[in-house]
């Protein structure tokens, strides 16, 4: 009866904000693997959520873009562009990435933030840019980010809002980072 509940308030903030759950994306043909996490203020074309194909294990964090038309030639040829966007397992969209009609990122791939994707991005990567290129392996960043994690700070649950970080556990943190970056779990 609760989950009910929420789920029917949960359509209607998303309809209040003239936006589609991912449940409604689902029912009008879009494809979601399982695992599928989309922070706030993503939005996915629902205009042709069904040429959108989401694997398994994929995060998309805020305001990211998924687009499946562009409506940038109706002006000039009466008609707007469409096209399908197939998004592999285990992928990372970073804050507001846009990704255009026609195009496929790879599995195992991270997209950095503000990114624009014009082109299909492979497997195992890391691309970031406007537009998106390729800038290293997923395994050299995930070399590099463990060199990093074994020479600077990593903080446990204690230093998150979900644990509950005391004002004293905020400012060691703060200090700790004054000049470089650290790791949260």
């Amino acid at each position: 009866m609760i989950k009910l509940l929420k789920n029917k308030i949960k359509r209607l903030v998303f309809r209040l904000r003239a936006d589609y759950t991912t449940e409604q994306l689902k029912e009008l043909g879009m494809v979601v693997g399982s695992n599928f996490n989309r922070m706030h203020g993503t939005i996915i074309d629902d205009s042709h959520c069904w040429l959108i194909t989401i694997g398994d294990n994929v995060t998309m964090a805020p305001r990211v873009h998924i687009l499946a038309h562009d409506a940038s030639t109706c002006h000039h040829l009466g008609y707007a562009r469409i096209g399908r966007v197939d998004i592999g397992n285990n992928v990372f969209i970073g804050a507001d990435a846009v990704v255009l009609p026609g195009i496929r990122i790879g599995d195992n791939t991270v997209i950095g933030a503000n990114s624009t994707v014009t082109k299909n991005i492979p497997s195992n990567v890391v691309a970031a840019g406007n537009p998106a290129k390729v800038i290293c392996t997923i395994d050299e960043y995930i070399t590099r980010n463990k060199t990093r994690m074994a020479e600077g700070f990593v903080y446990d649950e204690d230093y998150t809002l979900r644990g509950n970080i005391t004002p004293q556990k905020k400012l060691q943190q703060r200090k700790e980072l004054e000049d470089k970056t650290g790791f949260v779990i």
